[in-house]
């Protein structure tokens, strides 16, 4: 059960000043990978918080910055850059949503080894070594990007930053429910604040 919104932004704000965070070192030393799950009629307040968020620095005496990827946003913009928007709308009308996942995917180099992965690459060279990497913009990309598959990806190479999933929906500790209304899939590798 998802807790009030104003204790949970708190508890994450609290979370991020940790030592323990900030050295990505979560239980059993484990990757810091984190999901903080909230309301999706919370969006619109969590948009805010996270935007005065980014750029600012955590952390009282190591001054980690926080560093927000919408991973819509830089979705969007890689499809444009590569002529794919009309396109997709195209695909979408012709050959339906299953096609254009399909291929947005590959694209995006989802199902290729993890280091050629477009958000990975995108994240891994925009982020700082002392920083905390928030990642949004996953409710916006469901269905054509899923988050356990983002999630599944990065987990395996990224792990020099603790890393923040804001996902709209629930997470249990074993499985990813976007938007309250569709399962998403299992995932169990990330801590939920």
């Amino acid at each position: 059960m998802i807790m009030p919104l104003k204790e949970h932004i708190e508890k994450l704000s609290q979370t991020m000043e940790e030592e323990d965070f900030l050295s990505n070192h979560g239980l059993g030393n484990e990757v810091g990978y984190y999901i903080f799950d909230y309301d999706p009629k919370d969006e619109l307040r969590i948009r805010d918080y996270v935007k005065n968020l980014n750029g600012s620095y955590v952390g009282e005496k190591t001054n980690y910055e926080v560093k927000v990827f919408n991973l819509y946003q830089l979705m969007l913009e890689y499809l444009d850059k590569r002529g794919f928007t009309e396109k997709a709308i195209k695909m979408e009308e012709k050959r339906g949503m299953q096609k254009l996942i399909e291929s947005i995917g590959r694209l995006l180099k989802m199902d290729q080894a993890e280091e050629s992965n477009f958000f990975f690459e995108y994240v891994n060279n925009h982020t700082p070594e002392k920083a905390v990497v928030l990642l949004t913009g996953i409710g916006e990309m469901y269905p054509l990007v899923r988050a356990h598959s983002i999630l599944n990806k990065m987990h395996q190479v990224f792990d020099r930053v603790p890393v923040v999933m804001m996902y709209p929906g629930e997470y249990d500790k074993l499985s990813l429910t976007i938007l309250n209304t569709n399962k998403d899939d299992n995932y169990y590798r990330a801590f939920r604040i």
